[in-house]
């Protein structure tokens, strides 16, 4: 009777479930939100009908507009990260080998993304706080009586974000630890 191996536990099994846990609060947002733009062209499509062929309008719908475009790039931010979909200046970066972008992507979450988050979160809780106390409302009569609550997305989205940024670390830390395929595989075709 040949003796059984166990095979080894896989390297970084339970950082990848975390890192998995977490892209996917980014990944169903972003997939909820995408939805936004459909509805924002429709409501657009709508309020130009009613004004210019019935001569309709109202305040709240041309609200709803502003507050799905908020909602849609603020929630779809971390998304966007997830998916390399931000604007880079990327100059040097793309002539960097793969372990030279993932030490320029970790030090650049750790360094630039993980405090410009926490600073946008910290800045706008009192904004935010205040907001939520008075239940503000719009300015205009018939306006959408929700103003805190779009106000609320600046907190929510650098949260969001922040889920992502930990989750590229600890991606970007197994890959420079050595673990093969931490990181998705790159525009070029290379792991």
């Amino acid at each position: 009777m040949a003796s059984e191996r166990a095979s080894p536990p896989d390297k970084g099994a339970a950082l990848r479930s975390l890192i998995a846990a977490l892209e996917a609060v980014g990944d169903r947002t972003g997939h909820v939100v995408s939805w936004l733009s459909f509805f924002m062209v429709l409501v657009s499509f709508l309020v130009v009908v009613l004004r210019y062929a019935f001569d309709l309008g109202w305040i709240a719908m041309q609200e709803s507009v502003t507050y799905m475009h908020a909602a849609l790039f603020m929630l779809g931010a971390a998304y966007t990260l997830r998916h390399n979909g931000h604007v880079r200046v990327d100059i040097l970066y793309q002539r960097l080998s793969r372990r030279g972008r993932a030490w320029v992507d970790l030090l650049g979450t750790l360094l630039l993304l993980l405090p410009v988050c926490v600073f946008i979160a910290w800045i706008g809780w009192d904004y935010v706080l205040e907001s939520w106390e008075v239940l503000e409302g719009s300015r205009e009569a018939g306006g959408i009586p929700g103003v805190y609550l779009l106000k609320t997305l600046l907190i929510i989205m650098p949260v969001l974000v922040l889920i992502q940024g930990l989750a590229w670390i600890l991606r970007t830390g197994l890959f420079l630890a050595g673990v093969e395929g931490a990181l998705p595989v790159d525009e070029g075709g290379n792991a």
